[in-house]
């Protein structure tokens, strides 16, 4: 299976590399239409809503058919998407339909390890399935500013416009756009040769009020178990916040740092080099049944989100996103792990990350909700970081007095 899990990683590679391109591309895409900012972090919003409306449905069928079908399948999905916002569909549309592609995508990408591994592989598993997404996520925020950047715009684009058949390619926007329409491409490749493995879990009910009965089924099941509880907790935490900090970073860095676009979307790359080298120490340092050991690492995190707001150098930036994703990475892997160790134990691999999926993006759309509401309502963006650190801290000091010794 050495062969599988390496094509495995490189189609997520691939996949996530074009899902954080877009997002930039469809951020400036927002820009040009001169949209209101709080339509920023909505266009996050309407991604993940895909994940929670049909999470009783991409767990079953993950289950259900071959992983790396249910790979090629959802990456095709993402291509259709991808196109229609080259061809004109607001980016929140087009975005939203994306999500659909992603929201099946993801039970696969994670089942599929639970499926080809035996469980004591499972952190380092993650630890390579996290760190290529989150190099993924690097590279992408640093090919999408400097597709939006203005070099390109300047450069390439009235290059572009010369050529007569051009494609119709005539904003940064555009070009970035079909950039990604051409990493979808190589991972729809990647998933179509990945070894078929056997199906764990047929449906034998596809009826839509069975299959919704069934997963709400799961979701009591993983949130009753004590360590499912916690798992679940710290993963839904740490995306809502992550990808809100991905956003309000935007915002600070214009503010204490006077960034343009494409130099506070490189900036968000630093959180992800942060989150690469905690996830090397924590899939090497840090056994499953010690997961939740790692607790107090994100009431630290919300504090050093805290100091932030005393920034105004640069220099002093990047250390400190670089410590925020550090510490991030150390708690997220061993959670993932467990959460994943756990929900194939009780109910399989497919349907527990569907409801670890809701309720992750459940989060996200609140603090996304939340983030919107604050810019709207004209909050200081270094009211909100306060905010958001206070959030981060007190909800993991929360969880590490309640679960802190659920292993021993």
């Amino acid at each position: 299976m050495n062969r599988g899990f390496y094509i495995i990683l490189a189609a997520q590679f691939f996949s996530s590399l074009a899902d954080n391109v877009l997002l930039f591309a469809a951020i400036a895409q927002l820009k040009n239409l001169v949209a209101p900012s709080w339509q920023i972090p909505v266009l996050q919003q309407f991604f993940v809503f895909a994940f929670i409306v049909l999470a009783p449905f991409v767990g079953a069928l993950s289950d259900a058919l071959p992983k790396g079908q249910v790979m090629f399948i959802s990456n095709s999905i993402k291509i259709v998407g991808c196109a229609a916002m080259l061809l004109g569909v607001h980016p929140l549309f087009a975005y939203g339909f994306v999500g659909i592609g992603a929201a099946l995508y993801s039970p696969a990408k994670y089942g599929i390890l639970t499926e080809c591994l035996p469980t004591h592989r499972l952190v380092w598993a993650n630890g390579w399935m996290e760190g290529l997404t989150v190099l993924a996520i690097i590279l992408g925020a640093i090919l999408g500013g400097l597709l939006m950047g203005h070099r390109v715009d300047v450069n390439i684009i009235q290059e572009l416009a010369k050529l007569e058949f051009n494609g119709g390619i005539d904003s940064a926007p555009e070009l970035g756009i079909l950039v990604t329409l051409g990493l979808y491409l190589v991972a729809a490749l990647l998933n179509y040769f990945i070894p078929t493995l056997p199906i764990e879990h047929s449906m034998t009910n596809r009826n839509p009020v069975f299959l919704i009965t069934d997963f709400w089924k799961s979701f009591l099941l993983l949130w009753k178990d004590p360590l499912g509880q916690v798992s679940l907790a710290v993963t839904s935490l740490f995306w809502g916040a992550g990808t809100s900090l991905r956003f309000i970073i935007l915002a600070w860095s214009a503010v204490a740092l006077n960034f343009d676009l494409e130099e506070a979307t490189q900036l968000t790359a630093l959180v992800a080099v942060g989150l690469a080298i905690g996830s090397v120490i924590a899939a090497k340092a840090v056994p499953l049944e010690h997961a939740v050991k790692v607790l107090p690492l994100g009431i630290a995190m919300g504090v050093v989100v805290l100091g932030m707001v005393l920034v105004t150098d640069w220099r002093v930036a990047v250390l400190m996103l670089i410590v925020i994703g550090s510490l991030a990475g150390s708690f997220l892997i061993p959670m993932n792990a467990l959460l994943q160790h756990r929900g194939h134990q009780l109910m399989g691999s497919g349907h527990s990350i569907a409801v670890q999926n809701f309720n992750e993006n459940l989060s996200i759309l609140f603090m996304l909700g939340a983030y919107a509401l604050m810019i709207n309502a004209g909050l200081h963006i270094n009211t909100i970081v306060i905010v958001f650190g206070l959030f981060v801290s007190i909800t993991m000091g929360m969880l590490a007095k309640k679960h802190g010794h659920d292993q021993d």
